[in-house]
């Protein structure tokens, strides 16, 4: 996680989805996944569920997964779609959603 926003932060964009993204990043971990961020909470949530053996932990990860895809990245990929055009909708074809 610490990578990918290490990335953004080089790039000159934000982090937060309610800030304005300046930039698309494309390269390092970002040539592998267009949502590593949101990859390696779903991996770090997991490791405690399993730590925890929580049973629930994991019932619970398929409603938050459900949400992230279509509640969050489905507005972020509109988002960048407006406002980047062509070098996104590029990006988007070449490098998957999750991994």
């Amino acid at each position: 996680m610490t990578l990918a926003i290490r990335q953004f932060g080089a790039a000159g964009t934000n982090v937060p989805t309610p800030l304005p993204a300046k930039a698309v990043v494309t390269t390092g971990l970002y040539s592998y996944s267009r949502n590593p961020i949101y990859c390696s909470m779903i991996l770090i949530y997991s490791g405690l569920a399993i730590g925890a053996a929580s049973v629930w932990s994991f019932v619970l990860l398929v409603p938050v997964l459900l949400l992230i895809r279509y509640g969050v990245i489905a507005r972020e990929e509109r988002y960048l779609d407006g406002k980047f055009g062509a070098p996104y909708i590029e990006y988007r074809a070449r490098v998957r959603r999750w991994i």
